[in-house]
């Protein structure tokens, strides 16, 4: 059963990336770039999560972990300037 959803899985968290970067691009103003580079960092982490499960390797989790508190900082980041012009006041 896993054989067969784990490359479903992989596709359709493909579709989502690459719509993600679709939005990145062609947002209409910057809170919809911000938001879709977030959705992007999502998704990342859950495809590399499925890529651990799919490959039996840890190594991928901690990748996972990682990215995923750069996404956090980099989308506050983001936003502070989105709403006050500077990040580091």
């Amino acid at each position: 059963m896993l054989a067969i959803a784990m490359p479903i899985a992989f596709a359709m968290m493909t579709v989502a990336l690459v719509l993600n970067l679709w939005s990145l691009v062609r947002g209409p103003d910057l809170p919809d770039r911000i938001l879709a580079l977030d959705t992007m960092y999502i998704n990342t982490i859950a495809l590399l999560v499925m890529l651990g499960i799919f490959l039996h390797s840890t190594a991928y989790f901690e990748a996972a972990v990682l990215i995923a508190l750069m996404g956090f900082v980099g989308t506050v980041a983001l936003c502070k300037y989105a709403l006050r012009g500077d990040i580091v006041e």
